[in-house]
C-alpha cells in the first residue's frame, strides 16, 4: 500500500547519491517528486527516467542553491511544475539533501573563509531560507526532512568546515519545530554515515574496507537504506516525531 498517496514533494540534490535514493524512494510510495538539480542535468533526468520507469512521477528542477535568487527560482518552478501536473502548487513534504562536499581536506588552521562560507550556504543558509520560503506551498500537517550527517557527532578535524554547516543546519530542525507545531508540521535531521553514493572511492577496496570498519555492521551504507528512514520520517506514521536527529550512521556513532 502507498504511504504518500497524492503527495508531492521536493528533494534538493537529487541528480544523483542520497538524493536520488530519496526521490525514488517517495516516488515509489506514490509522492509526485520535484528532482531538484544545480548543473547536472542528465543526472537528474535520469532520476525522473528511473522513476517513470517504476510506474512513479517526477519532474527535474534546475537550481543552483547558494546563488543569488536560486530559492525563488527554485520555489517558483516548483510551483508552476506542481499546477501544470496536479492543478494546486500544494508541496507535502520538503527535503533539504544538496549540501556542499563532505571532502573539503582542509584541516582547521587550512580552512579559507571561502571553504567556510561555501559550507555554511549550502549546508545551512540556503535550506534555512528555502525553508521559509516553502511554508508559503506547505500545508498543515506537511513534512519537512534536513538530511545531516554523523559526522556532526564526530571529530574528523580535516571535515571541519562541512561539520559546521551540517551542525548548524541541525539547529534549524531544533529550533524551527515548536514554531511549525501548531500547524501539525514536522521537521527532523536524519543523520547518514559513510554512504555510496557512487563516488569512485567506493570501487577502491582498501578504502571501502577502512570506511567500512567504521560501523558496526562493517560495511557502508547504501542510498536505499537512508531513503527508507527518510520515507518514514516524511509519512504519517511520524507524526509524533519533531525535532529530533535521527541517526542513519549504521551504528558509526556507536564506535
Amino acid at each position: 500500500m502507498s504511504r504518500l498517496p497524492t503527495r508531492t514533494a521536493l528533494v534538493t540534490g537529487a541528480g544523483r547519491g542520497i538524493g536520488r535514493g530519496i526521490a525514488l524512494r517517495l516516488a515509489r510510495d506514490g509522492a509526485l517528486v520535484a528532482v531538484n538539480y544545480a548543473n547536472d542535468e542528465t543526472a537528474a533526468r535520469k532520476t525522473v527516467a528511473l522513476i517513470g520507469e517504476a510506474g512513479g512521477r517526477a519532474f527535474p528542477v534546475r537550481a543552483r542553491l547558494g546563488a543569488p535568487g536560486s530559492v525563488e527560482h527554485l520555489v517558483t518552478a516548483v510551483e508552476q511544475g506542481l499546477l501544470e501536473r496536479t492543478g494546486a502548487t500544494t508541496l507535502d513534504i520538503l527535503v533539504n539533501n544538496a549540501a556542499a562536499t563532505g571532502f573539503t581536506g582542509a584541516m582547521p588552521d587550512a580552512v579559507t573563509e571561502e571553504t567556510l562560507d561555501h559550507c555554511y550556504t549550502l549546508n545551512a543558509k540556503a535550506p534555512f531560507f528555502l525553508i521559509q520560503r516553502a511554508l508559503e506551498l506547505i500545508p498543515d500537517g506537511g513534512r519537512i526532512v534536513n538530511i545531516s550527517s554523523g559526522i556532526t557527532h564526530s571529530a574528523v578535524p580535516e571535515q571541519i568546515a562541512y561539520a559546521m554547516g551540517k551542525g548548524a543546519l541541525e539547529q534549524i530542525t531544533l529550533h524551527m519545530a515548536p514554531v511549525l507545531a501548531s500547524r501539525g508540521i514536522t521537521i527532523n535531521t536524519v543523520a547518514p554515515g559513510i554512504t555510496d553514493n557512487g563516488d569512485p572511492v567506493f570501487e577502491n577496496p582498501e578504502a571501502l574496507k577502512r570506511m567500512s570498519a567504521l560501523s558496526v555492521f562493517n560495511r557502508v551504507g547504501t542510498a536505499s537504506e537512508i531513503a527508507d528512514v527518510v520515507a518514514f520520517v516524511a509519512s504519517g506514521d511520524s507524526r509524533w516525531i519533531t525535532g529530533a536527529f535521527i541517526d542513519a550512521t549504521g551504528g558509526t556513532l556507536l564506535r
